[in-house]
């Protein structure tokens, strides 16, 4: 599943570098491992990475602006490690646009693990866990195109129109957008988007959820999904 993917790491502690590296490389991916956020944009417009791992606190650029350099200029996956769960760096992580975090001391085969299911999401690997498209589920008699209100979500392109201007999506809020349409006017729980836009297998921080749902709101609108307080998120038909 890791082979020919390459990884982008960025982390200024040498230890932890050094050792997530070689674990990595032993499970088969492609690292390039640099210590700051500067060097890491440069590794990354050089080389364009599979998927980029981003510490929070690194020196000259820090990881939640380094994200948002990345996501100004790509899709690929991002993820973060933070060192402090509790921090708002985990918001901010996810408000520039990243799709996933793990908090520190992690265990190797849980980022691994981490690292596989986001690579499924994006469609860079595949086999038994991986989950298809929402999309698949139920896709209008209208070559695909699913209507509601100004929305249009072209099911099979894989693009969404708002008032007839295109919508720019990151991955994983496609993903979370084709979640929703498949079953318009029915409540999707926090725990149920982590299992299918996720691919979490184990329980895992709704706080992922809830800041790709407002990024979500802001580009389709913000009335077009809604929170039913207790319960979870659904979108309005």
């Amino acid at each position: 599943m890791a082979e020919h993917t390459h990884v982008l790491f960025v982390e200024d502690d040498d230890v932890i570098r050094e050792a997530t590296q070689l674990a990595l490389e032993r499970d088969g991916f492609e690292v390039t491992a640099m210590p700051d956020g500067l060097s890491g944009l440069e590794a990354f417009r050089a080389d364009r990475p599979d998927i980029a791992l981003l510490d929070v606190m690194v020196p000259g650029l820090d990881g939640v602006s380094l994200c948002r350099r990345i996501r100004d200029e790509s899709t690929v996956p991002v993820i973060m490690l933070s060192a402090r769960a509790d921090s708002i760096d985990v918001v901010l992580g996810l408000e520039a646009g990243a799709d996933d975090y793990v908090t520190k001391p992690f265990d190797g085969a849980v980022l691994v693990a981490r690292i596989r299911a986001v690579l499924r999401r994006f469609g860079h690997a595949s086999g038994p866990g991986s989950a298809a498209p929402a999309a698949d589920q139920g896709q209008s008699p209208d070559g695909g195109v699913l209507s509601f209100g100004d929305l249009e979500i072209d099911t099979e392109g894989m693009e969404v129109r708002r008032g007839g201007e295109p919508v720019a999506l990151t991955p994983t809020e496609m993903r979370l957008l084709l979640e929703f349409s498949s079953a318009p006017g029915t409540v999707l729980s926090r725990d149920k988007l982590l299992e299918r836009v996720w691919d979490y297998g184990w329980g895992g921080d709704t706080r992922v959820v809830d800041v790709h749902v407002q990024r979500l709101r802001t580009k389709v609108g913000q009335d077009r999904i809604e929170t039913v307080r207790g319960f979870g998120y659904k979108l309005k038909a």
